[in-house]
């Protein structure tokens, strides 16, 4: 089970944190996409979630005092809707013609790929 929360702004940012099961640990763990390197295990779900919100609160006092810089929260960023992907030729030419014939466009197919995860 995965589950993702979004700190409060009176926590300092809108940081985004994930709770799972550690099968290797028999544990949970507590995990935060903006500070991959930091991680909280616990027995239940909400220690871990607790854990990890506490431990990256220090962290980002720590960068503050020291004048570094905080990662930007992925909830607050803002995305252009467009990346560039790189392919084989052979693979572009597959999805230009499986496009073509579902009488689409490129970027409809590959958008409709994409968010069949």
């Amino acid at each position: 089970m995965v589950t993702k929360a979004i700190v409060k702004k009176g926590n300092k940012d809108y940081y985004t944190y994930t709770v799972t099961w550690s099968d290797e640990d028999k544990k949970y763990v507590g995990l935060c996409a903006e500070f991959p390197s930091l991680s909280w295990l616990a027995d239940s779900q909400a220690k871990a979630l607790l854990g990890i919100k506490k431990i990256v609160a220090e962290v980002i006092d720590d960068m503050t005092s020291n004048g570094e810089p905080i990662p930007a929260p992925l909830a607050t960023s803002r995305y252009s809707g467009k990346f560039i992907v790189r392919l084989t030729p052979d693979m572009h030419r597959r999805l230009a013609i499986e496009a073509a014939q579902a009488k689409v466009s490129f970027n409809r197919l590959i958008s409709s790929k994409l968010a069949k995860d």
